[in-house]
């Protein structure tokens, strides 16, 4: 259990310990309802916040924070309610655990009046439920089976995009063995990476505009046509590819764009539904295509600008540098956590997964402040289940700011996170500090300084060796590989690496379709693509 006590709150953290439950308490409560709402829409598997609120015989005459919480929180959880009694919190709490599991997994929201939490019940009223099964398993439609593997027979160039959805699907044997056997190429979303590992010789995630551009067949597994994958729209898609629709929800199908072929249920089951009968088809895609050789030229030409930037030895370093080293020395079995603009996005693409549900970022909304929390969850995980693995929690230093705090709930514990602040002085990029002194000469720096500034060369580290961690100033490769070592060597308490990097390090320059292939992309689509075009630009 997480959360912050005030009364009465802390009698339900101090009667959920002697239930057996720990109680693990945070420092970051968001001052803004809004942001809660923002974290409460993430859909985390069996995430249940709950809350005390307004005494039931005080609604409406103005209590201390008096809201309509059950209904603020409805439109962004899958259920939200305030149980009416006593004796049917145990029912309204197993529904909203299963309705968290069941179908598409999402948060669920409990209220319960703050009259109830010390109050008391007859024990022999109280409505006793059990425990809610796991949750049943739904198969595609055997035809849509015959139809899809059809559809990828015809491809010249199909593509497999594994989401995070075939993640929480724990589809990760079953997909491996399709891919492998089909022999096709496929890309993973940032939260479906480690599903396959990112080093697969099928990964094609270094060319992955050049994928979602060309395919003509893209085969979604768990993955929503949403803004991370461009809507599946020209100009980043091919305008006539056929989406092959693999999804828990019904109604996420067709959403931005019509599927080819839409196959309804559990993930990894179709899976499996699929590979009966590629088996039986003995069908492979060749490996010695011209769309395999595209794919591995502009992987091999992507990893060479990467490599470049990499060895730089610049001081300071740059995103490349940094992220090339750190993943020389992560173990491959680690949780990676990571939060930021480009420090999520360039990481993303550097420090690879290599186990399905290894990697937290700040999902669909990217909303920032969400690592801490995570690294402290999956630390509580690891320290449960005696796994011995890392936590690695990658953050952007404007990303750090918004839960810094949740140091001291790592310290107070003893959770052995390491925290690796890439720290550009700003938001996307800020000023070094000779700068920054030059600005606050001319005047008032709130009217100077760039918006997306922060202090130069700030010493995040400094406010973990506060509470009792382990904090290191890196400036250099050299301190980069002492100071990981020793963090990843050190199980006893939580580290943080200070990492300063040039600020003014970007990402290495994106490929980005023109204005005239993007009319070109829609002339396409409206016309097919078998007529005859003639135009000029």
């Amino acid at each position: 259990m997480f959360g912050i006590v005030g009364v009465p709150v802390i009698e339900v953290a101090m009667a959920a310990q002697a239930a057996g439950i720990r109680y693990v308490g945070m420092r970051n409560e968001q001052a803004v309802y809004k942001q809660l709402l923002t974290i409460v829409t993430i859909p985390l598997h069996c995430c249940l916040p709950a809350s005390r609120s307004t005494d039931q015989n005080l609604e409406t005459a103005g209590a201390f924070q008096e809201f309509p919480q059950v209904e603020a929180c409805r439109l962004y959880s899958k259920f939200s309610a305030r149980p009416s009694s006593l004796e049917v919190i145990p029912s309204v709490i197993e529904k909203a655990v299963r309705t968290s599991m069941y179908g598409r997994p999402g948060a669920c929201y409990v209220d319960i009046a703050g009259d109830m939490v010390n109050a008391k019940v007859d024990r022999s009223k109280v409505r006793v439920v059990s425990c809610c099964p796991t949750p049943p398993v739904s198969l595609a439609h055997h035809g849509a089976i015959t139809e899809a593997l059809s559809a990828l027979r015809a491809a010249k160039k199909p593509l497999v995009i594994i989401g995070k959805g075939a993640a929480y699907g724990r589809a990760e044997t079953a997909l491996r063995e399709f891919v492998e056997i089909a022999g096709l190429p496929f890309l993973p979303t940032p939260m479906g990476k480690g599903v396959l590992p990112d080093d697969h010789p099928n990964c094609v995630a270094a060319a992955r505009s050049r994928a979602l551009l060309q395919a003509d067949v893209v085969l979604l597994f768990g993955a929503r046509l949403n803004w991370i994958l461009h809507f599946g729209l020209p100009p980043r898609f091919n305008p006539n590819v056929k989406i092959i629709q693999v999804d828990l929800c019904a109604e996420e199908m067709g959403n931005n764009v019509s599927p080819a072929v839409a196959l309804l249920g559990d993930i990894n089951a179709i899976v499996i539904q699929l590979l009966e009968v590629l088996r039986k088809d003995d069908w492979k895609y060749p490996s010695d295509t011209e769309w395999w050789s595209t794919l591995k030229d502009k992987i091999v030409a992507n990893a060479k600008i990467s490599k470049a930037l990499a060895l730089q030895s610049t001081v300071p370093m740059n995103y490349y540098t940094v992220f090339h080293h750190v993943s020389q020395l992560l173990p491959h079995d680690c949780i990676i956590v990571s939060e930021g603009a480009n420090t999520m996005d360039i990481g993303r693409t550097m420090l690879n997964n290599r186990l399905p549900r290894h990697r937290l970022d700040a999902g669909t909304f990217g909303t920032m402040g969400v690592g801490l929390g995570f690294a402290i969850a999956a630390a509580c995980v690891e320290r449960s289940e005696h796994s011995n693995q890392r936590i690695v929690c990658v953050e952007g230093d404007s990303a750090f700011g918004f839960s810094g705090m949740e140091v001291e709930t790592m310290c107070r514990y003893n959770l052995p996170v390491v925290i690796i602040v890439v720290n550009n002085n700003g938001i996307y990029n800020g000023v070094d500090a000779e700068t920054w002194k030059e600005m606050a000469k001319m005047g008032d720096l709130t009217s100077i300084a760039p918006p997306v500034t922060l202090l130069p060369e700030a010493r995040y580290d400094e406010v973990m060796t506060a509470f009792g961690g382990r904090g290191f100033l890196v400036r250099t490769v050299e301190e980069l590989h002492s100071a990981l070592q020793l963090s990843l060597s050190d199980w006893e308490r939580p580290s943080l690496l200070n990492v300063l990097i040039e600020p003014s390090s970007d990402r290495k320059p994106q490929v980005t379709v023109t204005c005239q292939e993007y009319i070109f992309s829609v002339i396409l689509r409206s016309t097919g693509q078998n007529e005859k075009i003639h135009c000029s630009f």
